[in-house]
């Protein structure tokens, strides 16, 4: 199950392309934010990132899942 924190975080990371980068955007350490963005993936049996030595970029359903967590965060915000 996914939250709202969560897709805050995938977009941080998505956004910056680079996990130590979104962790500081985020006023967290990487670690946990790794292991959430893991968790994700796990949750949705696919790979959103491809991982290199310098960042990260998104993969097809990556891009997909950025567009989706965006237009979910925004309803919300549109609730409230």
């Amino acid at each position: 199950m996914f939250d709202l924190k969560k897709l805050k975080q995938f977009i941080a990371v998505a956004e910056e392309l680079h996990f130590g980068r979104a962790a500081v955007r985020l006023h967290m350490s990487q670690p946990p934010l790794s292991r959430s963005i893991h968790q994700i993936e796990k949750g949705l049996e696919v790979d959103l990132f491809i991982r290199n030595p310098h960042g990260v970029e998104l993969t097809n359903e990556g891009e997909v899942f950025l567009n989706e967590a965006r237009n979910i965060l925004l309803t919300v915000e549109r609730a409230y």
